[in-house]
């Protein structure tokens, strides 16, 4: 980092920034347009975050509450600002009340049609220095947070007159002063390696496909039995337009349309269905139906079934549920001893689909000690997406600082690739979208890889790329170690059916 600059326009605003960062080097540059235009010392290349108060235009701000620009519109013209995803979760998760978007920055001060005025331009606040300051300072990054003092319903008429808000604001800059230091000595230019392939894998992208058309063709709402891929960006998109996730059948109506998620289902869970005469499109990944398939001839074949897997997941419970009486789930060769099986010359194992490789083979490999009769399927259960993904995220801890894989909590395909990153030695996170990291992964990491899991969509790595651009400029490269090009049919149910975007 080349160092952060914290410019404030008024004493008391820099007085509430000092209180929370001692570290920083704050700057008074007086209020008004002219005095921030020439009151800035920044040095070329600098860091600098503008800090201060505003008056809000958004009926729902409240004092207290920060607002981050994503672009300062003055009376010469509009400026995007870098992207502050990442500031603003470290201030959510400092317990503040963020918002991002636009703010305005006027000459003089905003009071009754003025501000309304204002507000129906889309802007969220408004102050009297931003703008100014962005054109007369030469910083990568240049990031604005304001904290809101006066509001519609209580305005500021007079510089420095105290209204009720003006304590709320001063704590409140000085708590979001005190939770920026570790995203200050993240900002950087640093270089960003993206793996490939990445993101969406053709089961996942199949699934979505299913619901979008099953909405298209036969309206809302469409209810989807769990989620239909573990991400939660997806998960809200498709409850934007009008799917309903349940976690039971008994929670659909009679007769409804009901989607299994990519995950896969028990038979026990499909004559539930039945009985309840439901419209059921099946969107399980074929490469789950595989394992499935595989249960089924296992047990039919009087074989015991030892499923490595981790206990819970929907796959496994799917799996499971084709022969609950011959199943036995472990996830580590230290539950292999417990085992209590039939017979030991007919033993069989599986695997869940989207676990780590190597982790994997270690089980096997012990099973095979303890029975060495033991059979398989004739091809791996885990997936071709899994095992890409995971050899990318291999070859990018091989030569980054850090590696940042996007996808949900609950998504395991996604944190076995942080283990496999972790596991190379190399620092590793997990992140939602941009707005999930955490700093800290990124200090002294110049170079940064980046992947996601098969159930993100690659819009989410695109977040993250904005995100860490508002640290400094990025330089982007791409490591290819394999290439893509399958698809799966759709389930002839909704084969027929138009996505309406």
């Amino acid at each position: 980092m080349s160092g952060l600059t914290v410019l404030a326009p008024l004493s008391v605003e820099a007085r509430a920034v000092r209180a929370g960062a001692a570290w920083a080097d704050v700057q008074r540059i007086g209020m008004g347009p002219r005095r921030a235009a020439r009151g800035a010392r920044v040095s070329e290349g600098s860091a600098v975050l503008i800090a201060g108060f505003c008056g809000a235009l958004d009926p729902d701000l409240e004092p207290g509450d920060v607002v981050l620009a994503s672009e300062l519109r003055g009376p010469t013209g509009t400026m995007a600002c870098p992207d502050p995803a990442i500031l603003a979760g470290v201030l959510r998760r400092g317990g503040m009340r963020v918002r991002v978007g636009p703010i305005a920055s006027s000459q003089r001060l905003v009071v009754r049609e003025r501000r309304r005025q204002l507000a129906r331009t889309g802007a969220l606040a408004v102050d009297m220095e931003s703008a100014w300051l962005a054109a007369a300072t030469p910083a990568q990054p240049l990031v604005t947070l304001r904290v809101v003092m006066d509001t519609h319903r209580q305005e500021l008429h007079r510089p420095l007159r105290t209204v009720a808000g003006a304590a709320v604001a001063y704590r409140a800059l000085r708590r979001a002063s005190a939770l920026v230091e570790n995203w200050a000595r993240a900002l950087g230019p640093r270089e960003v390696v993206l793996a490939s392939p990445r993101a969406s894998c053709a089961g996942v992208v199949r699934a979505i496909e299913i619901v979008e058309r099953a909405l298209a063709d036969r309206g809302a709402p469409v209810y989807v039995r769990k989620q239909i891929v573990h991400n939660a960006h997806v998960v809200a998109d498709l409850e934007g337009r009008g799917a309903i996730f349940v976690d039971e059948i008994d929670e659909v109506p009679p007769g409804a349309t009901v989607v299994f998620s990519a995950h896969g289902v028990s038979p026990a869970v499909r004559t539930a269905a039945a009985e309840r005469e439901l419209d059921v499109i099946d969107a399980t990944c074929p490469l789950v139906s595989k394992v499935h398939a595989e249960a089924r001839r296992f047990s039919q074949s009087g074989f015991d079934i030892v499923l490595v897997g981790h206990g819970g997941h929907e796959e496994v419970e799917g799996t499971s549920g084709e022969a609950p009486e011959r199943t036995h789930v472990i996830a580590s060769p230290e539950e292999i001893d417990q085992l209590e099986v039939r017979d030991p010359a007919r033993v069989a194992y599986l695997t869940q689909t989207t676990l780590a490789i190597d982790e994997t083979a270690e089980v096997v490999d012990a099973l095979r000690e303890r029975f060495p009769a033991l059979v398989g399927p004739a091809s791996s259960d885990i997936c071709y997406a899994t095992q890409n993904r995971q050899d990318a995220v291999r070859a990018l801890a091989a030569d980054c600082d850090a590696v940042l894989v996007v996808g949900s909590r609950n998504s395991s395909n996604s944190r076995r690739l942080v283990e496999v990153a972790q596991r190379a030695g190399t620092r590793a996170a997990l992140v939602e979208d941009g707005g999930g990291i955490e700093p800290e992964v990124l200090i002294g990491a110049d170079r940064v890889g980046l992947t996601a899991g098969a159930s993100a969509p690659e819009s989410l790595v695109e977040s993250v790329v904005s995100a860490l651009g508002g640290l400094g400029t990025v330089a982007v490269s791409e490591r290819e170690v394999a290439r893509e090009d399958v698809h799966f049919k759709l389930p002839p149910e909704v084969r027929g059916s138009e996505v309406i975007p």
